[in-house]
């Protein structure tokens, strides 16, 4: 069995920042690829940025240059850093990870219950 739990969401003021971390527990042998998606509401769940096990990156275009992904392999989690928010970004944020749990196994998604981000003044 394998858990995501995130963290740090909350309301935060236009131009604000919050950090969202996401540590994998359970039984877990490999972590591929981490990341964080989104889904606002009537809209479709989309993609806010991965990082895969060699740190390599993909970030969204709507979020560029305002949120920065990053990881910590010796703690399973993978965090998001969001500056400079708009209300635009108001959304439940979900936790991605691609995991295998045993030698031979296949790589599998694996996903949190999701944590409220709400940019309001």
């Amino acid at each position: 069995q394998v858990q995501l739990v995130e963290s740090g969401g909350g309301l935060v003021q236009p131009g604000g920042s919050l950090r969202l971390s996401c540590p994998a527990s359970g039984s877990i042998f490999s972590i591929h690829a981490m990341g964080w998606y989104r889904q606002a509401p009537g809209k479709q769940r989309e993609l806010v940025a991965t990082i895969d096990i060699g740190n390599r990156t993909n970030i969204a275009d709507s979020v560029k240059g305002r949120f920065t992904i990053s990881r910590d392999n010796a703690k399973n989690t993978v965090y998001l850093q969001m500056n400079s928010l708009k209300p635009e970004d108001t959304a439940v944020y979900y936790c991605n990870a691609v995991i295998r749990t045993g030698w031979g196994r296949t790589w599998d998604d694996y996903w949190g219950q999701g944590t409220q981000v709400t940019v309001s003044s």
